[in-house]
């Protein structure tokens, strides 16, 4: 059995991408490095080389296009046509033609070139014939572009159509439109075609499938027909035509009596006219729809003449497959779509015609013979003509008869009134101690009391325990909480008490008022501290019991002070600043705080100069940013806050030969 798979032709690029596509092949499959002082014979084949690959690649990639897309004369019948219909048979064989012409051409540009590049004499003109042959490939392409998009547009295109096997089991619904053909389909099949209350829903040809008897059958949904010439048609109504024409399927014809879908039954028998010679050697069925709005014994006697005369042309594709006159009942089916009322019915006839054809047509055929030689049915005879009856022995009976049936609860549910009114007890499982206690109902609340209060028989007990318990635990609390009285102890000790008591106080307020206000207030100078509390004594004293001299200590803690305080800085006769000399003569003093005080503020430094100790440390800062500016400076960065990207060169154009691999830069 023959399967199209149109969604397996590779894309078709355009003209530019396509001469991207080789171009850059070449560049990155051959050699790329070549220079004058080469043998002359070295250069041609090296130019030789990439004419040839040029050529090869564009060979294969258009043998590639016109071997996938499908040629109209090796596939069925209906493809052809549907595709002619779709896409014009001439404007795609002249598409297919110009890329097979293409191909030609470049072979034969290839062929030229390389015989004028034998004969090439300096690496100037190998490499200018090997740009003009490049070139004129590039040409060919370019004028066939227009080729090149028709086919993408057809093969994405013919990739979104359903896939439709013309030699299965195939049931056809045709008709005008707007006469329930989509949702009789969405009925017998899991498709989801779109239905709407106007005309020409359905613009394609839509595919579902259905079982009937552990048969696959393939359900195919026409767009509506009108009556009309042929050569006014439109593509959307071909469709349905080419496959009422080409497929061997069982064909079922919609007819709307109530005429809601805006045509008449005479325009619709004017139809079926038109179009029956579509219909022979196939199994027909005419389906009048919508009955729910008006049944089919409703209409009027010229309807009911045409239906007659409609129902007599489809008895005779009965007649053509061998059937009796009489075998009228399967022709003419009533149903409705909304209600469902005779869908299935209608889905079984068809199948059931559809299957006794094909099997007729095989029985008829040649190969039939050779089956039926390798087939041998037995069938049984009688040995005699006494009567075996079933033998079960007699106890198995009396056991049968002993042993009482359990009831299921479906059963239980049967008897008692079916689902929504019998419930399943929970309660007959339990085990109590008697039988009839399980459906007793358990009250929650009795005399104002929570019965589950009362249902602990030990209760007392555990209160009695409860209780103990908590006496012991009052009795330790009681011993913990005891304090010490003063009547217990000496003169001695209730002093120490009484200190060790106003001690601890002291401490608890303390730590609470620095708690409180730590984290709130700043730090508070020294200058500021009215209680004395961190002086020059009182580290004396500490350093002191420690066993060290503490008069350094002193002196360089006065020093700061005095300094932060605002107090010049004292200096030395032989100009060292050293706050720590006090043995300068008077007249000196007087002198330098003359000159001290007769500018305004001291000397500041200079901006470059801030932070650095000496002159060594400043060229050592001077050296380093000089260093860390080179890298800008070559970058051509204004500063360090420039982030301007510029555009680059592709590397991979000017950088030789490229890795082996994809790189699939486009």
């Amino acid at each position: 059995m023959v399967q199209y798979n149109f969604k397996k032709i590779t894309v078709v690029p355009n003209g530019k991408d396509f001469i991207d596509i080789i171009l850059s092949r070449t560049q990155r499959q051959t050699p790329t490095v070549v220079h004058k002082g080469y043998a002359i014979n070295r250069l041609r084949q090296f130019y030789m080389r990439k004419v040839k690959y040029t050529q090869t690649n564009f060979h294969e990639k258009l043998s590639t296009i016109i071997e996938e897309f499908p040629r109209l004369a090796d596939i069925h019948p209906f493809y052809g046509d549907l595709l002619h219909v779709l896409y014009n048979k001439d404007h795609y064989k002249l598409a297919l033609g110009q890329i097979n012409t293409a191909r030609n051409l470049i072979s034969k540009i290839s062929k030229d070139y390389v015989k004028l590049l034998k004969y090439g004499d300096s690496l100037y003109r190998c490499k200018s014939l090997k740009v003009a042959a490049l070139g004129r490939m590039c040409t060919v392409m370019k004028r066939i572009s227009p080729s090149l998009a028709y086919l993408e547009q057809v093969r994405q295109h013919m990739a979104r159509l359903p896939s439709i096997d013309p030699n299965t089991r195939t049931i056809l619904i045709c008709g005008y439109p707007n006469v329930g053909k989509s949702s009789f389909m969405n009925k017998i099949t899991r498709a989801d075609v779109d239905v709407q209350p106007y005309a020409f829903t359905t613009k394609s040809l839509f595919v579902g499938h259905a079982d009937y008897k552990y048969l696959r059958y393939q359900v195919i949904d026409t767009p509506g027909i009108l009556d009309r010439p042929f050569e006014d048609r439109n593509i959307i109504e071909m469709c349905s035509i080419t496959a009422l024409a080409h497929l061997r399927a069982a064909v079922l014809f919609f007819l709307d009596v109530s005429g809601s879908c805006g045509y008449t039954i005479a325009q619709q028998a004017a139809l079926f006219h038109s179009i029956k010679s579509l219909f022979m050697n196939k199994p027909l069925i005419i389906v009048a729809n919508k009955t729910d709005l008006q049944p089919l014994d409703a209409i009027s006697d010229e309807d009911k003449k045409l239906v007659a005369d409609m129902k007599s042309e489809a008895l005779k594709t009965v007649l053509a497959q061998g059937g009796e006159p009489t075998d009228d009942e399967g022709v003419l089916l009533t149903m409705s779509t909304l209600t469902e009322e005779g869908v299935m019915a209608v889905k079984n006839a068809a199948c059931e015609r559809l299957l006794n054809q094909r099997v007729e047509m095989k029985m008829k055929s040649k190969k039939i013979n050779d089956c039926l030689n390798r087939f041998h049915v037995a069938m049984p005879k009688l040995r005699d003509d006494k009567e075996r009856p079933v033998c079960i022995p007699q106890a198995i009976l009396d056991k049968q008869a002993e042993k009482e049936k359990r009831k299921t609860e479906k059963e239980l549910e049967e008897e008692n009134g079916g689902a929504g009114v019998y419930s399943a007890s929970l309660k007959k499982h339990y085990i109590l101690a008697d039988d009839e206690w399980k459906e007793d109902v358990l009250p929650e609340i009795l005399d104002g009391h929570n019965v589950y209060d009362f249902i602990d028989p030990d209760i007392l007990l555990r209160l009695e325990e409860l209780e103990r318990e908590e006496g012991i635990r009052q009795a330790e609390e009681v011993e913990e909480d005891f304090e010490m009285d003063g009547e217990e102890l000496t003169e001695e000790e209730k002093k120490a008490l009484a200190a060790i008591r106003r001690k601890k106080s002291i401490l608890i307020q303390e730590h609470r008022i620095k708690k409180s206000t730590a984290e709130s207030r700043s730090i508070v100078p020294r200058k500021f501290d009215k209680d004395k509390k961190f002086t020059t004594n009182r580290m004396g004293r500490q350093l002191s019991a420690l066993g060290i001299d503490p008069s350094k200590a002193i002196d360089r803690a006065r020093s700061r002070s005095v300094s932060r305080r605002g107090r010049k800085r004292e200096r030395s006769v032989d100009g060292q600043d050293d706050a720590m000399d006090m043995d300068v003569d008077n007249q000196a003093n007087k002198k330098l705080r003359a000159r001290s005080t007769s500018r305004s503020r001291s000397k500041s430094k200079a901006p470059n100069e801030e932070g650095l100790k000496d002159e060594k440390q400043r060229t050592k800062a001077i050296k380093l940013f000089k260093q860390s500016a080179q890298k800008r400076n070559k970058d051509a960065r204004r500063g360090e806050s420039d982030r301007v990207i510029p555009t680059l060169r592709p590397k991979h154009l000017f950088s030789g030969k490229r890795s082996i691999g994809k790189t699939d830069r486009r």
